[in-house]
Parts: structure tokens; C-alpha cells; sequence
């Protein structure tokens, strides 16, 4: 995302931004009929090749998931990746360990779980499962609570199912392997990814094997539906807290100056009942 001026004041900061109207990655895959390896991987080669320069400028993202991950355009050819929502990113320093439990619970990497130091390695464990949602339509470590998802994230533990990677290549399977990896020092890193054969093809034969494989679209956009949903219903939510929140608050406004009332009418015992009615219905008013 392009960040075009900024304006500040003793108050607030105000971003002049770029508009980004093409919507999710996600939904704009989607509503594909089909999608081979090959038109999946130019979308992954743009969000890797943002993902690098992020580094590069020593700023790691640590919230990518398929909601940050836009389109610029939607009504074009080759619709251009756009990265958002740097509210959890930080400009990593040599020598100086960052921790924080941040990100999505099914995105994050075990080193975010078990408290340790993070780097720009983190971000690539999150790649690892974006791809592999791409891929397949299932998330590698999804399960039924967060607590499940967390638990199966720290064992590092995952498959490729016949049945939903029945249509990809060995060399995706590689690009994932390599970055859904423990030990973040043994991941790719965003350039080691773009030089990888299943982004870069090394030879004829392996562009071709990459152009025949497919991604399993059926289940990718029942994964995409219930994504949706989940972000839908977690707004409702939020809504319903906020609101009885904003309950709450009143009713303990209005506690408290009942009390202040009270506490007034017990300080001035000289006026008559009839004074200090009239002055409750003043306050009232």
C-alpha cells in the first residue's frame, strides 16, 4: 500500500493512503471456475516479491493473512497484489530480540506461541500457509477451538491429504515444506522463495508440470465461505460487546450521580422536602 502524504498535529496523524478497491485475493480467486499452479503463482510472486522488500528494510509484517492480501484493480488482466494492515509490524533492530503474542491464531508461527524472539522468518511461516490454503482449500492447523489451532501449530505437525492435493505438483509441495518449518533460521527467506524452481521454473519440463497442475477449487471456495462467515459473525460480536459495553457505562453514569444526589440531600438537611424535590427534578431535567 502507497502511502501518498502525511499531515499531523498536536491531536492526531493523519495517512494519505492509496485507494484499494479491488477487494480480496481470496474472493477474487474464488470466483474462478478454475486456477492452474502457474496464475497462482503470479499472485504469489507479487506477495513475495512486497514481502522482500518489507525485509529488506529490516520491517516484519506479523499479521499476513488472506484478509491483508488486496487487489488494487479488480476489472484488469493481471490485477496487481496490494499487502494492508500494518498495525502489528515492527522495524526489527540487530541485536535487540522482539517478542509478542500477536496474529491470527491458524497464521502464526510456534515461535509467536512459545514466546520467543520473532524476525522476518516469522512472516514466512505464514506464507507457508497461505500457499497451502491456496493449494488445497484447508488450512494445515486449523482446529475445532483456538486452543486446538495453537496446540497443533507449536507441534509443527501437518500432511498433504490425497484428497485435497490431488492436483498438485511435488514442487509445491517443496515450497511449502521449506517454509513450514520449526526452526525459523531453516525457513526460505522471501528471496530464496522467488528463486525457488516451483516460482522459477529451471527448466521447460518443470514449467510445464507446473502449468498442468491445478488447485482444488471446489474446496477452496467452501474454505473461502466459511472464512467469510468467521469474519462475520466475530463483527456481530464485537458489535453486541460494544453495545452492551456502551450499556454498562450509562447505567454506572447514572449510579453515580444518583449517589452524588444522595450525598448532596445529605449535606443540606436545612432545605425543605419540597426545595429539594425541586431541585432533583432541575438535575433531572
Amino acid at each position: 500500500m502507497r502511502l501518498h502524504d502525511l499531515f499531523a498535529s498536536n491531536a492526531e496523524m493523519v495517512l494519505v493512503l492509496e485507494l484499494i478497491h479491488g477487494g480480496e485475493l481470496f474472493d477474487f480467486i474464488a470466483e474462478k471456475e478454475m486456477l492452474t499452479e502457474a496464475e497462482a503463482i503470479g499472485f504469489l510472486k507479487q506477495l513475495l516479491s512486497g514481502v522482500a522488500y518489507m525485509h529488506a528494510c529490516h520491517i516484519a509484517h506479523f499479521d499476513l493473512k488472506p484478509e491483508n492480501i488486496m487487489l488494487s484493480q479488480r476489472d484488469v488482466p493481471n490485477p496487481a497484489v496490494k499487502i494492508i494492515d500494518f498495525g502489528l509490524a515492527q522495524k526489527l533492530q540487530e541485536g535487540v530480540a522482539f517478542k509478542s503474542l500477536c496474529g491470527t491464531p491458524q497464521y502464526i508461527a510456534p515461535e509467536v506461541i512459545n514466546y520467543e524472539p520473532l524476525s522476518t522468518a516469522t512472516d514466512m511461516w505464514s506464507i507457508g500457509v497461505i500457499t497451502y490454503i491456496l493449494l488445497s482449500g484447508m488450512s494445515p492447523f486449523q482446529g475445532e477451538t483456538d486452543g486446538e489451532t495453537l496446540a497443533n501449530v507449536v507441534s509443527g505437525n501437518y500432511e498433504f491429504e490425497e484428497k485435497y492435493f490431488s492436483q498438485t505438483s511435488e514442487m509445491a509441495k517443496d515450497f511449502i515444506r521449506q517454509l513450514l518449518v520449526k526452526e525459523p533460521g531453516d525457513r526460505m527467506t522471501a528471496r530464496e522463495c522467488l528463486a525457488h524452481a516451483w516460482i522459477k521454473p529451471l527448466s521447460r519440463k518443470q514449467a510445464t508440470h507446473r502449468s498442468r497442475s491445478s488447485i482444488n477449487m471446489k474446496n477452496f471456495r467452501r474454505f473461502n465461505a466459511r472464512r467469510k462467515w468467521k469474519l462475520s459473525f466475530n463483527m456481530v460480536s464485537a458489535c453486541s460487546r460494544l453495545c452492551r459495553l456502551s450499556l454498562l457505562c450509562r447505567q454506572r453514569k447514572e449510579e453515580e450521580e444518583n449517589l452524588r444526589n444522595c450525598e448532596s440531600d445529605q449535606e443540606e438537611p436545612s432545605r425543605s422536602p419540597v426545595a429539594l424535590l425541586r431541585r432533583r427534578r432541575s438535575l433531572s431535567s
